[in-house]
């Protein structure tokens, strides 16, 4: 089987790249997803809104693959502002919990100059193994 496209059904197309690419052995790999809706609008400007909105996302096209959260097996966080994402670390926690539940896949915080969408706080791109 060759790589096959993922993207959830009524999601606006992505712009120049896929959202998810699912390859023959199963291995999901999520592009950079940002906090906005399958409409492509962001309902917050805020880190946290934004950080739940972008999980997810990712749990939603984890989902069109046929797999679940506890599928993935890593995450790369790329935040614009350190001292928020550290200062609001009980938040952060809580807010990855509604998503993800208790599952901890390995992670990178990546702090970064900006994102190519300027109201964009956090991109996390994501690999899932679908079984």
């Amino acid at each position: 089987m060759p790589s096959k496209l993922i993207q959830p059904e009524g999601w606006a197309p992505a712009r120049g790249y896929a959202n998810g690419m699912l390859t023959s052995g199963k291995t999901l790999h999520i592009g950079g997803q940002i906090g906005w809706t399958r409409d492509q609008v962001f309902e917050s400007r805020d880190f946290i809104g934004q950080m739940e909105q972008t999980l997810a996302n990712i749990a939603e096209i984890v989902r069109e693959a046929g797999g679940e959260v506890t599928d993935i097996v890593r995450l790369t966080w790329f935040i614009t502002d350190k001292r928020e994402y550290l200062a609001r670390q009980k938040e952060v926690g809580q807010a990855y919990r509604r998503i993800f539940g208790r599952h901890f896949p390995a992670m990178s915080v990546v702090v970064v100059a900006g994102l190519i969408e300027d109201d964009a706080l956090i991109e996390i791109e994501a690999t899932a193994q679908i079984d």
